[in-house]
């Protein structure tokens, strides 16, 4: 089996930039939401708790630039818009699923390792006063 190696500047970053763009915050809860098919953009941003109508938009247009999500404008008073995944915005869902239920397995030991590497890193009290500082140095003396 031939191993192609990428080029910094050429391969890995169209990579890193694909990567960035899926692995938003809100690019995988729209990913998600979406996959139970077409919504408005208020029916989308009420079903994403927490989302704010600027990051909504900016995260629906790099989607949509990136060929995850189609905007379909209805020509009504006012105009209707609704959001629907493209086949490769479907295909990113079972990764994304996959990576989520993995998350939720494993964050007990992620959390057991933060604990542990806090313990290991937390920095040594500072003494209370400089009467303090000065009593131990003294006493080192």
């Amino acid at each position: 089996m031939e191993r192609r190696h990428m080029s910094v500047t050429g391969g890995c970053q169209h990579v890193r930039e694909t990567l960035t763009r899926i692995g938003d915050k809100w690019s995988v809860l729209v990913i998600m939401t979406l996959g139970r098919g077409p919504m408005r953009f208020n029916e989308l941003r009420r079903s994403i708790e927490g989302v704010s109508q600027r990051m909504l938009t900016l995260t629906l247009r790099g989607l949509e630039r990136d060929g995850f999500v189609t905007r379909t404008v209805r020509p009504t008073v006012p105009p209707q818009v609704d959001y629907e995944l493209t086949s490769l915005g479907v295909s990113l869902q079972a990764p994304v699923r996959a990576l989520g239920e993995w998350a939720f397995t494993h964050q007990p030991l992620v959390e057991q390792a933060r604990q542990r590497y806090d313990g290991q890193t937390a920095p040594k009290p500072e003494p209370r006063s400089m009467r303090d500082s000065i009593s131990a140095a003294a006493a080192r003396a």
